[in-house]
């Protein structure tokens, strides 16, 4: 506060208030549509965003409504999976069929609502849609290709809902002998 607005009284000092503004003038009534206009145009656009969204989760609930069912279900594949791979010679021909056909009917079934498996043995590796699990140093394939899938992974949609468990090979590694390397480097020194 400047000096001129205090005012010395015997008890001590006083502000001394104000003088009161001129009130503001009022807007003309076109400045005041304009506003308005603006206002109404952003509410209705923050409404249509509001609507697409609303809209894109519905679609997304629709389409991904069965995921945790689905990804439930997948232990029941992999065990109707293990019961026929390990099917042994003391086990009932009928009984194989009855597992088998069971899992067939399962597969069907999920693959309708858009569970689909991931094809993996002899596929590049993809992080992706595998999980190495280890590697195994192979010959025969490319490097970084999958050569052991332990567990069947899984898409719903265009979701991974379970990737493969697999093993992926690596170039093997030239071992040079010691014995060799000796002789080379005596040969060297000679």
């Amino acid at each position: 506060m400047e000096e001129k607005d205090i005012v010395e009284k015997k008890e001590g000092f006083v502000e001394i208030p104000e003088k009161e503004e001129k009130p503001e003038e009022k807007p003309s009534p076109e400045e005041e549509l304009s506003k308005l206009r603006e206002k109404y145009l952003r509410l209705y656009a923050e409404f249509e965003n509001y609507k697409k969204r609303v809209q894109k989760e519905k679609e997304e609930l629709i389409k991904y409504g069965n995921e945790a069912l689905l990804y439930e279900l997948l232990n029941v594949l992999d065990s109707l999976e293990m019961a026929l791979k390990h099917s042994g010679e003391n086990v009932s021909e009928g009984l194989i069929k009855g597992v088998d056909m069971t899992l067939r009917e399962f597969q069907r079934i999920t693959e309708k609502f858009g569970l689909v498996p991931i094809e993996a043995q002899g596929k590049p590796f993809d992080p992706s849609l595998h999980h190495a699990m280890t590697q195994v140093e192979r010959d025969d394939v490319e490097d970084k290709t999958v050569v052991n899938e332990f567990r069947k992974g899984y898409l719903y949609g265009d979701k991974v809902l379970r990737p493969s468990l697999v093993a992926v090979s690596k170039k093997v590694e030239k071992k040079i002998d010691e014995a060799t390397e000796i002789n080379s480097q005596a040969g060297k020194e000679e």
